[in-house]
């Protein structure tokens, strides 16, 4: 078993350096270990996603932008094997653009999808997280940063004890499968 970090932002707007949420869950060894969420001020009080997270301008125009917040999240990236999200993609651009705004190294690990693994390991379909939350009998809040990088571990955590190892790259009936999405 693997040490791995599910994330999951929430976004303001269309740019991808407008995170205004962030849920973090670290996985040691099948076991959740360590999880939580942090608000975000984003760049400019746009938003155009309330509809969707119910997050607005008034609830994170307190909070730390980006890069005062990344010293408190950086421990989570420490030491992991691999970063997971569903939809990886979108993670991974939100990630990067943020780090590039304030001026930080991109975290090395590479990201896991979670829509990859569910449509190989159980031929799930839909994949958005809904459906395999559903699938695999999870709990989700959907839109929900917590909820949904702790929906994403439990998806990769399910992947393990069916047989799929980052480190080898075979699922349970020994076929060779890396669900990575590399920048």
């Amino acid at each position: 078993m693997s040490v791995f970090l599910a994330i999951d932002f929430e976004t303001a707007s269309y740019g991808a350096d407008s995170a205004c949420a962030i849920g973090l869950v670290r996985v040691e060894q099948g076991q959740i270990s360590a999880e939580e969420v942090f608000l975000i001020r984003p760049p400019t009080p746009e938003f155009s996603f309330t509809h969707i997270h119910g997050l607005c301008w008034e609830d994170v125009a307190e909070a730390p932008d980006f890069g005062r917040l990344w010293p408190t999240i950086a421990p989570y990236f420490d030491g992991v094997d691999f970063l997971a999200a569903h939809n990886s993609g979108f993670d991974r651009k939100v990630l990067a653009r943020c780090c590039t705004r304030y001026g930080l190294g991109m975290p090395a690990p590479e990201f896991t999808c979670t829509v990859q693994l569910a449509r190989k390991m159980w031929d799930v379909r839909p994949t958005k997280l809904p459906n395999v939350a559903h699938f695999l009998g999870l709990e989700l809040k959907h839109h929900d940063a917590l909820s949904d990088s702790r929906a994403c571990a439990n998806i990769v955590i399910a992947a393990e004890r069916d047989g799929w190892s980052f480190e080898t790259g075979y699922d349970n009936v020994g076929e060779r499968y890396v669900a990575t999405d590399q920048i």
